[in-house]
């Protein structure tokens, strides 16, 4: 495949932007959940906050900002990591996962099913630049 070719009628700049963006929307949103927890439980939690579950949910908040920065790191980093990209993605899928058993569970409130949504969205999208990783490899 070539620089130029569309992946799934996406160019692969405009992956690459995505990834960008994905990534600074999840570092900017971990340390916003790392910093006021009990805030971003308050939106998207449906019973009242425990100290545990807002020092947990603080803990989250740090992941999100470390796999965030470091996706950010790899993507303008000048030697291909592709095994970051491959990592996220099953980080997304992961916090897809469990958000929307946290759903399910009656744990979160139908809201932060749009947040499961967006690492769904999220993991497809770093498993598409994966392949566009691929392709300029070759």
């Amino acid at each position: 495949m070539k620089n130029n070719q569309m992946i799934f009628g996406i160019s692969p700049r405009y992956v690459e932007l995505l990834v960008v963006l994905i990534a600074f929307i999840t570092l900017i949103s971990g340390l916003v959940q790392l910093i006021t927890p009990s805030t971003v439980l308050n939106l998207i939690g449906k019973s009242a906050n425990t100290e545990e579950a807002i020092h947990f949910f603080a803990i989250v908040g740090m992941f999100m900002a470390l796999f965030g920065g470091m996706v950010v790191h790899a993507v303008y980093s000048a030697v291909t990591n592709k095994q970051v990209m491959l990592w996220t993605a099953f980080q997304k899928f992961g916090a897809f996962l469990a958000v929307s058993i946290g759903v399910f569970k009656g744990l979160f409130s139908l809201l932060a099913l749009s947040v499961a949504l967006f690492d769904l969205f999220s993991g497809i999208v770093f498993l598409m630049y994966l392949k566009v990783l691929s392709s300029w490899e070759n």
